[in-house]
């Protein structure tokens, strides 16, 4: 009868598994509530404990799975219940272990749990520092993101400026002269010097030689056999000479102005 009675004890005994997911249940049950009750969140928690989420996650929903070895099941409880200002040793410690509360002989030796499993260990410190890699590489990336978001709206700002500006002068009307200069020679040369930044645009025979903001000091020189038209949207800023003659501005400052300079026609 104690025979069978043995037999059916341990038939009717729950296996460490089973009291090892029992126990994390509980535990996880509690840890979560406490978290809750302090109005901690999961994300916050792992700042404070620099514990994955996952394996946060996993403990207060009692998920074995998705934890590792019991020993480090147990370590991780232990820096939870601290995080939670309740003692963790003695929290962790209802966490079973298995193998390690068996019985042993005197004559043997407990190996430290580093010689035990070692290759355990070596895992741990790759995840970690995979982990701060992946930290890292997210941070710069999102600070290059940062400036790069800094930098597009000022492109497109003054891109957006330069485009209305060329559209405004473009858009007014000007009062176009025409000059018929008696040079030595056919070709037709103009100078200009600005008095004022101001935008310029030279066409020569038919051709665009010339197109922008020239800044205030400015001077140059531009040539054509046939004609130069000459137009800028500040006219009083621009000084301009004909064939080396003597400069002249243009017209009123702040006015749209062309002026169209014709060579010498020889019968």
């Amino acid at each position: 009868m104690k025979w069978l009675q043995r037999k059916d004890e341990k038939l009717t005994k729950p296996s460490i598994e089973q009291q090892q997911a029992e126990t994390l249940a509980q535990l996880g049950a509690k840890l979560s509530a406490l978290r809750q009750e302090q109005g901690i969140s999961l994300d916050e928690l792992v700042v404070i404990t620099r514990i994955p989420r996952r394996l946060l996650q996993a403990i207060e929903e009692g998920n074995l799975e998705d934890l590792p070895e019991p020993i480090y099941i147990q370590g991780l409880i232990r820096q939870f219940a601290d995080a939670m200002g309740i003692k963790g040793v003695e929290f962790a410690s209802n966490f079973p272990l298995g193998s390690p509360a068996m019985n042993l002989p005197s004559k043997w030796k407990v190996k430290p749990i580093t010689q035990l499993r070692p290759i355990h260990l070596y895992l741990l410190y790759i995840f970690i520092i995979v982990c701060a890699v992946n930290s890292l590489s997210q941070l710069l990336n999102n600070a290059a993101l940062q400036a790069n978001n800094q930098i597009q709206p000022r492109e497109q700002t003054q891109s957006s400026v330069k485009s209305e500006t060329i559209a405004s002068v473009s858009a007014a009307k000007p009062e176009v002269k025409i000059v018929d200069k008696k040079g030595e020679d056919q070709a037709v040369q103009i100078g200009v010097t600005l008095k004022a930044s101001s935008w310029i645009r030279v066409v020569a025979d038919g051709k665009t030689e010339f197109e922008g903001v020239l800044p205030e000091g400015s001077h140059r020189i531009w040539k054509a056999q046939q004609q130069l038209t000459v137009r800028t949207d500040n006219a009083g800023g621009v000084l301009m000479s004909v064939n080396q003659q003597e400069p002249k501005e243009m017209g009123e400052p702040g006015k749209v102005e062309e002026v169209r300079i014709a060579a010498e026609t020889r019968d």
